[in-house]
């Protein structure tokens, strides 16, 4: 019993780690009206609280889209799926030469306010962070 108890607790902080699902009337109005000016063609969205941001995440041509603002309503970033193929050349390179027999599993590129661009590669459970011309620069844990 005690051994299904832990595991129970380990799955609940599991969850608990990742950004909190939140109705949209639950998310500050000024971060609402900056992602329906921003998109005003996305109807379906889903909203996450993550630590003090806000994310809205939705679907555009079967890829995965999230977009971060804080909670005053300011773009943080945007993260747009990609196929893994459209990565750098060498980000593959470096999955192969570091994470021996990992596949990348999911790409996206990742533009902050400022403008600037990242790839994220995902492997077993871990984003593995690029800069543009597909240097590592670290990696995060999911």
């Amino acid at each position: 019993m005690k051994i299904i108890t832990s595991f129970l607790i380990v799955i609940l902080f599991a969850a608990c780690a990742d950004g909190q699902k939140v109705k949209e009337d639950a998310v500050p109005p000024s971060v609402v009206s900056a992602f329906h000016k921003m998109y005003p063609e996305v109807k379906q969205h889903t909203w996450y609280h993550e630590d003090a941001n806000y994310e809205a995440e939705y679907n555009e041509a079967k890829m995965e889209m999230a977009v971060t603002f804080d909670k005053e309503g300011n773009l943080m970033e945007t993260e747009n799926e990609i196929p893994v193929n459209n990565l750098p050349k060498g980000i593959a390179d470096y999955v192969s030469k570091n994470y021996s027999g990992a596949a990348i599993r999911e790409a996206s590129i990742v533009t902050d306010a400022k403008g600037v661009k990242t790839y994220e590669a995902e492997i077993k459970g871990t984003d593995l962070i690029f800069d543009e011309q597909g240097k590592f620069l670290n990696e995060e844990k999911d």
